[in-house]
């Protein structure tokens, strides 16, 4: 998920009470949250496609998820020591207790995969052990509706804590009713069976949520080569753009050391060759096609020619 529900997820469990466990309690919460996504950094030394065999894997993985608290809550804990020999921590600020700074950056580092599995791009939780991905797709990558849900009821407890009232409540509430709503999308998401297509049998079916309209899903539907064009992508109230499909290069995927190609096929879920403007071969993802944005999710083959696959 983006980092604006990250952040709010910490920080909505914060105010359910858990704040009340250390001082320093909200920044381990809400950047233990978002701590994961260091992987971002990759984009400092990792060129094109690479990135993708790159994010979301070792810094989401289990030693991560140990590791990574543990260098938060020294850090946190070793600020406030810093702050008091200074003689500038706070006077408010409840005793810094490093077993809970450690425990709630755990459970801030925690919540972050269990959000990033809900969308259809996955993650891989068992890195380094295992490349294997997981995908819940459950909920869009941004969705606005957790977005109004869970800012509420972070602004409303933070009012009701100032004004001296019950601000745990709310939160918890707040809590119980975003889980119900992952709930509703799921079951909405794997209680869609039907493809819309038939005489021939898909190996895949993907049902990714939509923008701002949860209820909706996109099918993309997965076929063999032989049998018709590879993909077939249904987006409601959309007519779906013609593709020029092109069989999928497999021995030069396979023969390949271009460190883009291998990103790409550790990554890809649903992948598809694409013929481009020059004849050459464009590798892309049923899941993220747009064919106004072919740059993050597309790998360029231009030694390759295009070799178009039979259509019905």
């Amino acid at each position: 998920m983006d980092n604006l529900t990250h952040s709010l997820v910490g920080a909505l469990l914060g105010q359910a009470g858990l704040k009340k466990k250390t001082g320093l309690a909200m920044p381990a919460l809400i950047i233990g949250a978002n701590l994961p996504d260091v992987d971002a950094a990759c984009f400092f030394w990792l060129e094109g496609a690479e990135h993708l065999g790159f994010r979301r894997g070792i810094t989401h993985g289990p030693p991560a998820l140990v590791l990574l608290p543990l260098i938060l809550a020294g850090l946190l804990y070793g600020y406030d020591r810093w702050q008091a020999k200074r003689g500038k921590r706070p006077e408010d600020r409840l005793p810094v207790s490093f077993k809970w700074l450690f425990l709630l950056s755990f459970i801030g580092c925690l919540t972050h995969p269990a959000l990033d599995w809900l969308n259809v791009y996955g993650i891989r939780f068992l890195e380094p052990f295992s490349s294997r991905w997981f995908y819940g797709d459950t909920l869009f990558i941004i969705d606005v509706w957790l977005w109004a849900l869970l800012g509420f009821a972070t602004w409303f407890s933070l009012r009701r804590e100032k004004r001296g009232g019950d601000w745990i409540k709310p939160a918890r509430a707040a809590i119980v009713v975003a889980l119900a709503y992952i709930g509703l999308n799921g079951a909405i998401t794997h209680g869609l069976h039907r493809t819309g297509v038939t005489g021939a049998t898909p190996h895949t079916i993907i049902k990714s949520p939509m923008p701002f309209v949860f209820w909706q899903r996109e099918t993309i539907i997965g076929f063999d080569e032989q049998d018709m064009n590879p993909w077939i992508i249904q987006t409601p109230g959309v007519t779906p753009e013609p593709i020029n499909f092109c069989k999928m290069p497999q021995q030069y995927l396979a023969d390949s050391d271009d460190t883009e190609i291998q990103a790409f096929m550790l990554w890809t879920r649903a992948p598809f060759a694409e013929r481009a403007g020059d004849g050459s071969v464009l590798l892309r993802d049923a899941r993220f096609y747009d064919p106004r944005a072919r740059d993050r999710f597309t790998v360029a083959l231009p030694d390759v020619k295009c070799e178009p696959v039979n259509s019905e």
